[in-house]
C-alpha cells in the first residue's frame, strides 16, 4: 500500500497537514535509540521547557542527526524523502533540521500554539515537517488548524519558556490565535508509533500537555523543496545554524542542508 495517494497529497496542499499512517513503522526502533542517545548526549541547543515546581519533564533538542547516527540512518535510508517529494510537489527534497520533542509522564504543560516558519531563515511554498511519536499518543498528539498555512500574515514567535517575543518588531507578526476558544477546525489524530503527521512550515500546530502514565517521545524531521530560499530575520533564528554566510534569495547551502532527492523540475 502506498505511503502516499494524491488525495492525500491535494489535502495537504489545502489543509497545510495530513496524516502520514506507518512512515516510520519500520523504523521505530531506530528512531527510539536515536532519542535515547540524544537525551543521554544533548547538543547545544537541548532546553528543558519547565518552569521551577511544573511537574514532569519537557525535553527538546535539535540539528543532532550529523552526530547521531541513528537519526542520520532515518533521514538518508527510510521513506520519508520520497513522501516529502510528493506532498510539496517538489522536484528536490533538501535537508533542514532534526527535532526531538519528549514529555516525560505528568507533564502538564502543553506546547505552545505557534507556526514553525517565523523561527526559520527560510522561506517557500514548498516545506515539510514530519512529527512522529515513537509511543501511542491520544490527547498528547499534535494539533494542527487547517488552512492557518495561507494566513496573509505570520503568527508572532515566542520563546517557549520565558513567553516573551522572538523579535523586535511584534507589529510586523499576528498576536498568537486561541484556536479552541475560536473555533479554528483543528485536525488531530490518535496515532501509533511510527505514524506521522506532515505539515506545512506556516501550518499552525500546537499540543497538550502528557498527562498519561507513559512517556510521549517524538522526532521530528524539517525538510524543503524547490523553491525554498534563505531569508532575513529581524534577529536570531530558530535553529541559527551561526556563520551560515548565506545571502537573501539564495539556496540553502548544500553542504551544510544536504539534498535527499534530485529530480528534473
Amino acid at each position: 500500500m502506498a505511503l502516499v495517494t494524491e488525495e492525500m497529497v491535494e489535502t495537504f496542499q489545502r489543509d497545510g497537514v495530513v496524516l502520514v499512517k506507518g512512515l516510520w513503522k519500520d523504523w521505530v526502533d531506530v528512531i527510539r535509540a536515536g532519542i535515547e542517545r540524544n537525551m543521554a548526549e544533548p547538543g547545544p541547543y537541548a532546553a528543558e521547557n519547565l518552569k521551577p515546581g511544573e511537574g514532569g519533564r519537557f525535553f527538546d533538542d535539535y540539528c543532532n542527526w550529523t552526530r547521531i547516527p541513528e537519526f542520520r540512518d532515518v533521514i538518508e535510508n527510510s521513506p520519508v524523502a520520497g513522501v516529502a517529494a510528493a506532498l510539496m510537489r517538489s522536484p528536490t527534497v533538501q535537508m533542514f533540521h532534526d527535532h526531538v520533542l519528549v514529555k516525560e509522564p505528568g507533564t502538564s504543560k502543553p506546547t505552545p500554539w505557534h507556526q514553525d516558519g517565523p523561527y526559520y531563515f527560510v522561506k517557500g511554498a514548498q516545506t515539510v515537517s514530519f512529527w512522529s511519536p515513537v509511543d501511542p499518543v491520544t490527547d498528547a498528539t499534535l494539533r494542527c488548524v487547517a488552512g492557518s498555512h495561507r494566513w496573509p500574515k505570520e503568527v508572532l514567535p515566542k520563546r517557549w519558556l520565558a513567553e516573551t517575543d522572538f523579535y523586535p518588531d511584534p507589529e510586523a507578526y499576528m498576536p498568537v490565535p486561541d484556536p479552541d476558544a475560536e473555533g479554528m477546525e483543528i485536525r488531530e489524530w490518535a496515532m501509533e508509533p511510527g505514524d506521522a503527521v506532515a505539515f506545512d512550515y506556516q501550518t499552525l500546530h500546537g499540543a497538550r500537555g502528557n498527562t498519561a502514565a507513559t512517556r510521549r517521545r517524538a522526532f521530528s524531521l524539517r525538510l524543503v523543496g524547490e523553491d525554498a530560499h534563505y531569508i532575513e530575520r529581524p534577529g536570531r533564528t530558530s535553529p541559527p545554524f551561526p556563520g551560515h554566510d548565506m545571502k537573501p534569495g539564495e539556496r540553502l547551502r548544500e553542504d551544510w542542508f544536504p539534498y535527499l532527492r534530485r529530480g528534473a523540475a
